[in-house]
Formats: structure tokens, sequence, C-alpha cells
């Protein structure tokens, strides 16, 4: 097992990850930015240290910064939490040739699994059902030419991207010129490549992903799967687990999810996301090769840590855990509480936290970085903290929400939370039946 490792990341993921290591004994080193030097996480950390000033690009996407940081600690691994470089094969190729573990998927893996178009190709290889569409675009001539044959409306996605960044819906030849352009700066802004596909766009459809974990040998399982499919703008808001679906379409799903999963021998955590329509008809949209924000509500049905075997699979221990070993019990919800304000167009609101209660008893899990007196940066994601719960049934998990939501206080000057937003969800008639797809945020707020 590692002796000290390093965390490149922020916020309550570092400190989830932070708490994993702990537990295992594992002396742990928080890299950080100068704007989160008073962070929850650099101050419970064995070891704290600066990477550079607040904008990300200077600090958590520095990537000589961050080997610099890990070889000057000690450290022998790094753990790259969820965005900044959890998905970077770059960073994870730099960090084995200085001999530091990347605690993830192989670069090879994030290779061949990281663009849309290496996913999809992969998918069908493994016989993995594919939403109708392109590889990689060479120009707006070939995507009008490929928009022409699947049929309008169309998905102009990044290809290195995700969570809704460079995307762009396309209804007609008309528009594809315009959208093509503007998802091409997107790309590039976001994630430093231009490159988009397209796909047939599905305009009602659940977003249900499946969690594998694997040891690089070809031995793969599953931890069931997610419904995500409240959302806004292509967002996660709240998650849950189990998912609403028929148990023979479920079955097939997370095959499906394993069969992908195994063909590319993969490392640790990782999630396969699936578009499932009203009709029952799935299809593969792409593999983040990382663990997710919302893996909590996985290890509240399954009883397992997920950020722990994470470590342990990095640091070489066998990985023997079997599919039969693995039972999912109960029904659990994730609610991404950020500090946004949903009345003004969830616009951001940042602010010194002056009071706070989180809830707790029975089935309440709160992961938060927030303190009183912390003062919640403007430069990062405005996630504060998850409120995780768990139920025998999905009706006792949406009363127990509706309960730990109504103790929740976070407070300050002009500081406004998403907690309201969600006690409306929690209440509303559509989303107690389950009757939910990814256009539930617009038909919720009109």
């Amino acid at each position: 097992m590692f002796r000290k490792i390093m965390v490149a990341n922020r916020g309550e993921i570092a400190l989830r990850v932070l708490r994993a290591a702990r537990e295992l004994g594992i002396k742990v080193v928080v890299a950080h930015s100068e704007a989160d030097s008073q962070s929850l996480p650099v101050l419970l950390a064995d070891e704290a240290i600066c990477i550079g000033p607040a904008p990300s690009a200077q600090s958590y996407l520095n990537i000589p910064n961050l080997l610099s940081a890990a070889l000057i600690t000690g450290a022998e691994a790094i753990h790259p939490g969820y965005g900044f470089l959890a998905e970077n094969p770059q960073f994870a190729e730099m960090c084995r040739d200085h001999g530091i573990v990347f605690i993830g998927p192989t670069p090879e893996s994030m290779h061949s699994l990281g663009s849309k178009a290496g996913g999809r190709e992969i998918a069908a290889r493994s016989n993995v059902p594919t939403v109708p569409g392109t590889g990689v675009l060479r120009s707006v001539e070939e995507a009008l030419e490929a928009a022409e044959a699947i049929g309008y409306p169309v998905l102009l996605k990044a290809s290195a991207g995700g969570g809704g960044r460079g995307q762009k819906v396309v209804r007609s030849p008309e528009e594809m010129r315009t959208a093509f352009a503007q998802a091409q700066l997107e790309a590039q802004n976001y994630f430093s490549d231009p490159s988009l596909i397209l796909e047939k766009y599905i305009e009602l459809f659940r977003h249900v992903e499946v969690q594998v974990m694997g040891d690089g040998k070809g031995h793969v399982v599953h931890v069931g799967e997610r419904d995500c499919s409240v959302q806004r703008r292509n967002q996660k808001l709240i998650e849950e687990a189990p998912s609403r679906l028929d148990e023979a379409l479920r079955q097939e799903i997370l095959a499906a999810g394993v069969r992908l999963a195994k063909y590319v021998n993969y490392q640790g955590a990782g999630t396969l996301e699936f578009i499932v329509d009203p009709e029952g008809n799935y299809y593969f949209m792409e593999m983040n090769t990382r663990i997710q924000v919302e893996h909590t509500v996985t290890e509240m049905v399954s009883g397992l840590d997920l950020v722990k075997l994470q470590i342990k699979i990095a640091a070489g221990e066998p990985f023997t855990l079997k599919q039969s070993e693995i039972v999912l019990r109960g029904h659990a919800i994730e609610c991404r509480i950020n500090a946004e304000d949903y009345e003004k167009d969830f616009r951001p609101s940042i602010g010194k936290v002056e009071t706070l209660h989180f809830p707790g008893g029975p089935g309440v899990r709160v992961d938060s970085h927030l303190y009183a007196g912390y003062s919640i940066p403007p430069h990062y994601d405005s996630l504060v903290a998850k409120l995780i719960v768990h139920g025998e049934d999905r009706q006792e998990a949406i009363a127990r929400m509706r309960r730990a939501l109504a103790e929740t206080v976070i407070e300050g000057p002009g500081l406004r939370t998403t907690v309201p937003f969600h006690l409306r969800v929690m209440d509303d008639e559509l989303y107690q039946r389950g009757e939910v797809y990814t256009d539930f945020v617009a038909r919720l707020l009109g």
C-alpha cells in the first residue's frame, strides 16, 4: 500500500479522497491554489502545497507544477478526483514517466475511451448499441452531409468533452454553419481540442449510467446503475440508484457496460453513460474514466467504498470482488447543493458562510468542504455540498431527502443555494411518480 499520496483537486472530492486514504493509513498531501489556502481539505491534510494562483490554468490544470509538488513532497501516487486533469491521458502518462502512480485507468484506456468518437468505435466493437452518428468530422460540409443522411434534428458534440460543453442541437441545414463554428470554439476553449462528432438528437430520454470497477487484467464487475435524468443544460442536479427501469432492460444495460469495460481491460472506477428512450431502446453515449460526483448513491446502496477500491487497485492489491458478492439494497438519492440562485436562472452566488448546519439522522450523508467562516471563491465550480440519503425504497428516500433538506442551513450575506430548488423537486408529483426525463427541470420551472 502507498505511504503517501497527493490529491490534485479541491473542494468536497479532495476531502472525500483524503478521508478514504486516511482510513487506509496513508498520509495525504493536498495540492491547492492560492484561493484555496483556507479550504477544509487543506486544513485537514497531513501536508499542503500551493501549486499556483487562483485561475485553474495556473494551478489545478498546471501539470508541471502538480508533478513538481508530488516529487517535492515524496508522494508515491496522485489521485486526480474528478474534473480538471482526471481524464487527461497526457497527465497520466507524465505521472508514469516520473515514477508516480496515477490513481485511475491507464493512459491507453483514457486515450481510447476519452474521446466520444473513440468511445463509439469501441462500443461498436464490443456489441454495445450507440446513437446513429459519425466519427470526428473534418468540415462543416461533412456535417451537413451526415445530418442529411441521419435526419434532423442532430446534435453536434465536442469529441474530447463532457458536461454539455461544446454541444449544439441543430434542427435544419440553415443552422448548421453557425452551430458548427460555435461548437468548435467551445470545444477548443474548454478542452483544447476543436474536434466534433455528430449524432441523432433524441429529444426525450432517461440518462442512465453504469458504475464499473476493473483490475486492468480483464476482471470487471458492475456496481449497479444510476439515474441522472434531473439535469439543467446537461448538468446533473439530482441522481439516484437504482434507476427506474424494467428489470430485463436494466440487466441488459448492466451487461453492456461490463462488456465494453472488459473489452479495454479497464482499470479502476469508471462510468458508462447511456440514453434510454421512452420505448426502452438504449444507446451508449460515452465513458467517464474517473470517479463521478454521484458515486455516493452507488456507495449507499452497495455498502462499498469506491474511492478506497480505486486506491487499492492502483496500489496493486488483488481485486477479487465477484459480481455475486455485490448486493444492492434500498434506494439512494443525491442532491447537488450549488451556490446558485435558482429563481434567477441559477445565477452563481458567492460569499462568506456565516451560519452552517447540516442534517443528520438515519440514512443521511453529507459530503462538503464548507465550514462556518469559509468564503466561497468565485473561480471554480459552484458545487458546495452533496446531500445523500438512503431508504428502504424510493418513497422513503424521497421523504428522508425532504426532511434532510429542510434541516439544511447554509447562510451568509447575499449567499443563495439550490436547497429550495431541491425541496420543490421532492414535492413534485411527476418526480414522486418517477416520470422523469431530461426535460424535467424545464417542465418544472416552466
